[in-house]
């Protein structure tokens, strides 16, 4: 397969699938995937990679990661520059978080890889999320299936949030993608999601609560029923960072370094709710 280069053998027919294309997004992966497989999943994890060093690959294979490396995308140099970091900032600002300063855009095009390797049924985690409970029954949702990327206000229902989306691998899919995806002054305002919104028009829609963004917390409150949670995806601001919504975020960025370490964890249905929460 050009442009991805798998060690081993898949040994199921599904996986989770997250992207690392630095050490920030790695030691997010390495979170998510324990957060995974203490859920009792018995599906493949499958790390897509860039630019990592060995030990730091290695480090997420002994999690029981299978590691893919990915080149980016064959993009055009003009498609490139207008997916650079500062020129898309200029040209569509963030305005309600603050994004890290190792967040590339362009690098978020990579996870199209994904339709590439050889498993009938993928779902696929950004790096800065937990999984805490299992959501094994995401690989009989039909391809796409994405939650809505709530976390301000009811008119976010309209846009989905690609942290977590279920996909068929092909690779005719991914061809088709990729001359789509570059074509002469095509600029896409949220890189991969406003690219897959436009692939999959008629996406099917997931419960919030398989997707759930950490600015409910600050934002919409009574949304947020810890029970109900399956996913839950630090969106902007990422935990293991020092960042001005820290204090805010607390419960869960301790949560987060729970995952992250060999815990205990603790029962998110321990933990408080939300505050201005009913």
């Amino acid at each position: 397969m050009s442009g991805i280069y798998p060690k081993g053998k898949a040994r199921s027919d599904c996986a989770y699938v997250t992207l690392a294309t630095n050490r920030d997004y790695a030691t997010g992966a390495a979170a998510l995937f324990r957060s995974l497989r203490r859920t009792g999943t018995t599906a493949d994890l499958v790390l897509l990679y860039t630019d990592l060093p060995p030990e730091v690959v290695e480090g997420l294979h002994e999690l029981g990661a299978r590691a893919v490396q990915v080149d980016l995308l064959p993009t055009s140099h003009e498609f490139n520059q207008l997916h650079a970091r500062d020129r898309l900032h200029g040209a569509a600002p963030f305005t309600k978080g603050e994004k890290p300063p190792f967040h590339t855009p362009l690098d978020n095009f990579a996870k199209l890889r994904l339709w590439q390797l050889d498993y009938a049924r993928v779902v696929f985690i950004d790096a800065d999320a937990l999984v805490l409970q299992n959501i094994d029954r995401l690989f009989d949702y039909p391809e796409f299936s994405a939650a809505p990327n709530v976390y301000e206000s009811l008119a976010d229902f309209h846009r989905l949030n690609s942290g977590v989306f279920t996909a068929r691998p092909s690779q005719a899919t991914f061809a088709a993608m990729l001359a789509r995806l570059d074509q002469p002054g095509q600029f896409w305002r949220r890189t991969d999601q406003t690219f897959l919104e436009t692939w999959f028009p008629n996406w099917h829609g997931l419960p919030v609560f398989d997707n759930m963004l950490q600015y409910v917390w600050i934002n919409l409150p009574q949304l947020w029923r810890w029970q109900d949670i399956r996913v839950l995806h630090y969106q902007y601001e990422k935990p293991w960072q020092d960042h001005a919504k820290a204090e805010q975020l607390g419960p869960l960025i301790e949560l987060w370094r729970a995952h992250a370490g060999d815990g205990p964890v603790p029962d998110p249905r321990d933990l408080p709710p939300p505050p201005g929460a009913a």
